[in-house]
Formats: C-alpha cells, structure tokens, sequence
C-alpha cells in the first residue's frame, strides 16, 4: 500500500508502534510483561551468556515503507539468480534435476489440498485418501507396509530413524558411512544430540574403501564387535557418490547378529532398477521424495520419508502421522483417517517421540499424483534411462586427458569426476563451464580431501546426448585453455 503522511480522521495515532506489530506499544509490551510476570523485556533473555548477546546497534538498510518499492527490490535481487532453465545443471548430491509432470502441479494446486492441509474433517476433501494413497504406493516401491508422512528432509528422516531404534534398543551409539553427504551428517549428529548434551547418541563413521568407494566392511565388523552396543547402523545405497552396494544381505546378517537395527537409505526413482530394500533385510528405510515429482527449490523442506515393516514395535516409535483405511458402518464403504496421533508431537506435544512439522506434507499428494502415472513398467523405465545415461556420460568423460572417474561402473545417477591430473582445481574448473552456462558438478575437495580435486556430477532423464556432449566438450577447452 503507499505510504500515508497522516492518520485518516478515525484512526488513532500510535507513536512508535511498527506498522505490522502493533502490540510494539510500550503499554502493550507492559501489559504483557505483567501478565508473565517479568520485570523487564531484558529479564526475558537473561538465560543467554553476555558475551551472546549484540551490544551495538544493527546496522540496517533504510526501511522499504511501501508494497511497490518492496516488490521492485525483491524482483531486482531475483533477477541477479541464474537457474536451471537457462543453464544446464549437473548438480545433485541431495536436490536433483528431474522431470515434474505438469498434472503433479494441477493437482497440489487445487484449493481442496492446498488448502486443507489441516480443517475438519468435512473440509479435507479426499486428502486423508490422497497421503494414504502416497504411503500404500511408496510401502510397495520399498516392499515394506508401513510408511508415515514425510518429514522435512532425507536428514530428517535419518536422523528420527536412528532415534527410533536408539529407543527400541535402549542403546545409545550408531554407524554411520563416512562416505555420506555431509550435509545429511550434520543434521543426524543434531538430531542425536551433543556429548555435552544429556542422554546422547553416539555418532560413529564407519571407512568406506577408496579404491570402490564401498563401504569397509571390515571395518563395520570391527566396529560391531568394540565398544558398547550398537543401536543402529545405516547405510545408503546408491550412495552419495552413486555407488551401488552388492553385499546389502551380508551386511544385513552382521547387523542383526549384533542385535542392532539395520537402516538403509535409498534413492526411490533407483528402485525400478534395484532390489527394494526389503529384499535384502532393511528394517527402517528412508529418503528423499524430492525425485517424485518436487521440484527444485531452497527454503523449505523437499521431503523425506520413513518406512518399516508393520510391526508393533516399529509404529510405536514413528515420530510421525499414519495414515489407515478401515470399513464405516455403511456396507461397502471404506475410510481413511489418521492413527497413532497420540505418539506423534500433534498429540503429545513435547511428550511426543519426536517433533516433525508438517511442511511437505502437500509434497505427498505430489508424490502420489507422480507414482500413479509411472507405475511399475514408469519407474523401470526411468531407472534404465538414468542408468544409460549416466554411464554414456562416464564413458565420454574418462576419455579426455587429465580426467578421471574413479567409479565408472557399479553407480546410479551420481558419479565421481577427478582433475588432479590436470594439476587445477575443481573451483577452476566449474568457474570456466560456469562462463559456458553450464552448472558443474559440486566440489567434494574440502569434504572429502582424501579424494583429492573431485566433482559429483549427476546425469538424470532430463539430460540429453547433446547435453552430456556438451559438457565434455567444454571441459576439453578448459583443459586446453
């Protein structure tokens, strides 16, 4: 709205007030503070250390006071963005470029999903149907039958996992692969808290072998059989590098026999290709649903999920909404609703299991909208797809001197991209495809050092020959250059 240079006759002036706060007002700050007791708004931080606190004054820009000079700034910093629509992106490691069909869009769209996330129940029109659809259809991908609804990352979901079976086991220390994304790490090590914290898990990584980028199974062994207990071991196959573990069973078999759950993380557009986790012995399953039909983008949650076998002990640990389909009175009538609301933080609170929001759920309906349109034959069509071109682009780029894939078979969607020989640096490099509007693969070389001056690169359905050729033919000038 423009801005007013005075009140209109029946308004009150309120000197000091922020235009969007009105309870800014000194009386209303101490009415408030009465109310709650306090002395002072300074009493209410008291908690924080004095060296916590900021001392001098923000400085801040100049106060943008009307909705039309917000709106052109804003549209003045998007405009400094540079997308995937106008450069060809090989970026992954957690966020992938896949195709969105238009219908997953329509249908998250319509006002009776986007707008009854939460309401009575006469206002959810067919949502309670739409998340069990999602469940019931990702539980078969992963060959499991329960399935909750999405949390807000892969992390998350890892990460409420291992608390689950911390809980079930009343042990307090996990395996994790070291070769895992660091930034699915740190949100595991949030969620299993501190050491300076009370109670907390103990997060351990286990080698993985630089010569496969395998996990070390020896050293998980070794690791299983020292120190205390084992609650938990995960594992992600592919991996963040893309490769494909072979000796899942195996590994299944030495978890178990240490009495520990055994955890697998999975990409799910990979299981029209591979085995479902279920197969092999996984106990807990999770992932991401940003490859089922989400989009790219940052600044709020893309989706993960949590999967188990319908078991007591497992749904009694789910920190999230379950969905179930039940007979009503009427013959021949079915109905969805949720259960286990008491365990979930909607019902309990902070005595809940574990606190989730309910940021992606809308990502659900997506997801089931996308699931039904690939079906079985859809999603082995995909997983071939990304498989040949994925190696195609293996292949082209090992031929070009000075570069290396140390991986170049055994891998899915991701792969690894080595420059040493070229004595450069992947900075160097992805700032010369940057210049050829191209998005290179993200720098593992500060956290994976051992792995020297490394790239993942991610090859989808969406990237073509001509796009792979592309990409090879501008590493080839950089080289040159």
């Amino acid at each position: 709205m423009p801005e007013r240079d005075a009140p209109l006759a029946d308004e009150q002036p309120h000197p000091g007030a922020h235009p969007f706060m009105p309870s800014s007002l000194p009386d209303a700050k101490a009415a408030m503070l009465a109310s709650i007791g306090a002395p002072s708004l300074d009493a209410l931080f008291e908690q924080i250390p004095a060296d916590h606190r900021c001392t001098r004054p923000l400085v801040l820009p100049d106060a943008i006071t009307s909705e039309a000079e917000l709106r052109a700034h804003l549209l003045e910093l998007l405009s400094k963005n540079i997308s995937c629509e106008e450069n060809l992106s090989f970026l992954g490691g957690g966020c992938w470029r896949h195709y969105v069909p238009a219908v997953c869009d329509e249908i998250v769209g319509r006002s009776e999903f986007l707008t009854s996330v939460w309401g009575t129940s006469s206002s959810d029109h067919g949502r309670n149907q739409a998340w069990f659809e999602f469940c019931s259809q990702l539980g078969e991908l992963l060959g499991l039958e329960m399935v909750g609804l999405p949390v807000y990352s892969w992390g998350c979901a890892a990460g409420h996992a291992l608390r689950m079976a911390s809980r079930m086991t009343q042990r307090r220390r996990v395996l994790v692969p070291r070769s895992i994304c660091p930034e699915r790490l740190s949100i595991i090590r949030n969620y299993c808290g501190l050491p300076q914290m009370s109670d907390p898990i103990c997060v351990e990584l286990v080698d993985f072998e630089r010569h496969s980028g395998l996990l070390s199974v020896p050293d998980l062994k070794t690791r299983l059989g020292g120190g205390d207990p084992v609650a938990a071991v995960y594992v992600e196959t592919p991996s963040f590098f893309g490769r494909i573990e072979p000796g899942m069973s195996a590994i299944a078999q030495a978890v178990h026999d240490a009495g520990a759950e055994f955890i697998v993380g999975v990409d799910p557009v990979s299981l029209g290709v591979l085995a479902a986790p279920a197969e092999y012995g996984a106990d807990i399953v999770v992932g991401s649903t940003q490859p089922l039909g989400i989009h790219m983008h940052g600044g709020g949650g893309l989706g993960g999920f949590i999967a188990s076998r319908d078991e007591p002990r497992y749904a009694h640990e789910y920190p999230t909404l379950m969905l179930s389909i039940a007979e009503t009175t009427v013959p021949g009538e079915i109905g969805f609703g949720m259960s286990l609301m008491h365990q979930s933080s909607y019902g309990s609170r902070d005595k809940g299991k574990d606190w989730t929001g309910n940021s992606t759920y809308l990502w659900a309906i997506a997801s089931a909208v996308y699931m039904s349109m690939l079906g079985p034959t859809g999603f082995q069509e995909l997983g071939n797809s990304i498989l040949q071109r994925s190696h195609y682009a293996a292949k082209r780029l090992a031929e070009i001197e000075g570069i290396h894939v140390p991986y170049a078979s055994g891998f899915f969607k991701e792969l690894l991209v080595n420059v040493d020989e070229t004595g450069r640096t992947i900075t160097d490099l992805n700032r010369a495809l940057l210049r050829a509007r191209i998005f290179g693969g993200q720098d593992l070389s500060e956290a994976f050092p051992d792995l020297g001056q490394s790239a993942l690169y991610c090859i989808t359905e969406l990237h073509t020959r001509a796009d792979i050729d592309r990409l090879v033919a501008a590493i080839r000038e950089w080289i040159r250059a």
